[in-house]
């Protein structure tokens, strides 16, 4: 009988310490709700090194599951939309842009879990699935196109070489592109391009990434054709600090 007498005791701790774990569902606008939202936003941010930051856009669902330890376990479905500042942009995401939907903005729907001890949350795992939003399609405007566009390309190519033409004593290179589009007008298609660039080291026509912790670094905009485009750069960390040049034969009406 004494094991019987064990095993019920057992079943009674076990039952005893189920009873203390709780499964809250907060509102998705509480503080709680929000708190844990945000530090996912950041975390997830922080975990790229290509491509744009993302902005919390609406909080889908949240369970808080409690332990008798006070250790809680949040567990979030998050919309995130896409930004215009790129990951390597030090500009708060809250200071940045979302982009609109007619340009091909890319959404991402997350799955989050977090753990808060000792009052502090802490992501521990995530899994995420963007795509294009396809809502307030328009004939006319921007189609994203994939980033090994010859033509495209091209077109980032000559863009730059615009804008190296036009600085003194410094030379940039692509370090990444980040999207190209292509719309219908009546000259024919134009392109859109973003990429980021990084002070080069150039011998002999060729050149590579300067590898300096402090080379400059920038985002550039391009818009045009290959023969005839504006080009934008602006440079990483001084926001301030944006150039801006047109190729001899760029048309102002496109």
């Amino acid at each position: 009988m004494k094991p019987l007498g064990i095993t019920v005791v057992l079943v009674g701790l076990l039952v005893g310490v189920w009873a203390q774990i709780n499964v809250l569902r907060p509102m998705c606008d509480s503080p709680e709700a929000e708190e844990a939202a945000m530090v996912a936003q950041d975390y997830l941010n922080a975990q790229h090194t290509h491509g744009y930051k993302y902005a919390l856009n609406r909080i889908e669902d949240i369970k808080i599951i409690t332990m008798p330890t006070g250790d809680n376990t949040y567990v979030l479905e998050i919309d995130l939309l896409e930004t215009d500042c790129h990951v390597l942009d030090p500009t708060p995401v809250a200071n940045c842009t979302v982009r609109p939907k007619v340009l091909t903005a890319v959404e991402g729907d997350c799955d989050v879990v977090l753990k808060k001890v000792g009052g502090a949350l802490t992501v521990t795992e995530f899994k995420c699935k963007t795509e294009e939003s396809t809502e307030d399609f328009c004939l006319g405007c921007p189609t994203l196109l994939p980033l090994n566009d010859t033509r495209a390309l091209d077109f980032v190519h000559a863009s730059l070489a615009t804008f190296n033409n036009n600085t003194v004593n410094v030379t940039y290179t692509i370090l990444e592109v980040g999207r190209m589009s292509t719309q219908i007008v009546s000259g024919g298609p134009v392109y859109l391009a973003e990429y980021v660039v990084v002070e080069a080291n150039c011998t002999d026509g060729a050149c590579v990434p300067l590898n300096d912790p402090i080379a400059e670094h920038g985002i550039c905009t391009a818009k045009g054709f290959t023969a005839a485009h504006s080009v934008n750069c602006k440079m990483f960390p001084i926001l301030v600090k944006i150039l801006c040049f047109t190729s001899p034969n760029h048309h102002q009406k496109l």
